[in-house]
């Protein structure tokens, strides 16, 4: 399988593609396709890209993802029981070049429209949760219905913005695999000391050369995007382990100093280390 673009594995004349997907972890490499994807975190909790937003995901929550978005979910190391995800894939011509072009469906232009950037659904969850684990299931016909309800609820849903309309574009052959080995030795060594010629090297550039590469490519510079991932990682941390301390979190996150982290997460998230811990 490439890396960038990949091609979902779905049988000919088929309209609608569900995936109830189960395994150690997800696919952990940068990739993009032609279809529009919607999916529901069953089971795992970890960290996303999609687009040029780096997030932290778990169970429950919901993404669309739009055509041609580079994304990847990677689950935590510590999370240590077996990966699961409901998805739906389709393209807005699946039913047809005008289909959802129909007067009766001018409601779902908000969830082609916001598609594009790829978003967080945080309302209308539960029913939404409940159609995606159980659309796999269900009869050509019944998915049909299954699947205008979904779209139904998102459009009417609250939503939270990932990407940024910059990133949009299409990447492929060695560029791409180049952008998803870059973020995978990231994602992957975020807790400890990352330099520049380090990362530059798997991209095979220049220090400088790289830099310019990758803001051209995220909006962001790798330092900001190091800094995310890193962040990122401190929120799960204070979220659910109580018995760590905000210096211990610190340097599990990849800061080996704690002002400096205290400085990096209030500019981030608003708010102080502590202040976040008391929230959640």
């Amino acid at each position: 399988m490439k890396v960038l673009p990949f091609t979902i594995p779905k049988p000919e004349n088929v309209t609608l593609y569900t995936e109830q997907y189960k395994g150690d972890t997800f696919y952990e490499k940068l990739h993009q396709h032609k279809e529009i994807q919607i999916s529901s975190v069953v089971v795992g909790e970890g960290t996303y890209i999609i687009g040029d937003c780096v997030g932290e995901f778990k169970k429950n929550d919901i993404f669309v993802i739009g055509e041609n978005l580079p994304h990847v979910f990677k689950r935590d190391d510590a999370f240590e029981q077996e990966c699961e995800m409901s998805t739906v894939f389709f393209s807005k011509n699946s039913y047809g070049e005008s289909f959802f072009d129909l007067p009766e469906f001018e409601h779902f232009q908000n969830f082609f429209n916001n598609a594009v950037l790829g978003y967080e659904v945080l309302s209308n969850k539960v029913a939404l949760n409940t159609l995606l684990l159980n659309i796999n299931s269900l009869t050509k016909y019944e998915q049909f219905i299954a699947f205008l309800e979904i779209l139904n609820l998102i459009s009417s849903a609250k939503k939270r913005k990932l990407s940024s309309m910059i990133n949009l574009k299409k990447y492929a052959g060695d560029e791409g695999k180049r952008m998803s080995d870059i973020f995978k030795y990231t994602m992957d060594n975020f807790h400890k000391e990352i330099t520049l010629n380090e990362v530059s090297d798997i991209a095979n550039m220049t220090p400088n050369a790289f830099c310019r590469y990758f803001k051209q490519r995220t909006t962001k510079t790798f330092v900001n995007f190091l800094i995310d991932i890193r962040i990122g990682n401190a929120c799960k941390l204070l979220a659910k382990n109580n018995d760590l301390s905000i210096t211990e979190i610190s340097y599990k996150s990849g800061f080996n100093n704690l002002a400096n982290f205290n400085r990096k997460f209030k500019a981030v998230k608003g708010v102080t280390p502590s202040e976040y811990k008391k929230k959640h």
